[in-house]
């Protein structure tokens, strides 16, 4: 199994936190949890962190059996709407940058 995240890197805009989390899950949600293949769709929103570290408001994370068939849902139809609907809520909400890590998937049970 392989996770790709989507790191938002950056700050919200004054006084937007809630409208942001709404538009991401009432207009991305829907689209990445179309992306085909995948087996799960992780969703998490920062209420803290260390000082002095960066801030990360939003990190997505959306796991894939392997590389091949993550592949091809970066080219699926709803991958590309969701491009553009993650461009407008950046554009009102969110001041960063947002960058993409494919990590190997290793779980251990406590």
């Amino acid at each position: 199994m392989i996770t790709r995240f989507a790191l938002f890197e950056g700050t919200i805009k004054s006084d937007q936190v809630a409208a942001f989390r709404t538009a991401v899950k009432e207009r991305l949600v829907p689209l990445w949890t179309q992306f085909p293949g995948n087996t799960d769709v992780r969703v998490m929103f920062s209420d803290d962190r260390d000082d002095g570290a960066p801030e990360f408001p939003l990190i997505l994370a959306i796991t894939y059996p392997d590389n091949s068939v993550m592949d091809a849902a970066l080219e699926a139809p709803a991958r590309y709407q969701s491009k553009e609907v993650t461009g407008q809520i950046v554009e009102e909400f969110f001041d960063g940058r947002i960058h993409h890590h494919v990590t190997q998937l290793n779980e251990y049970k406590a």
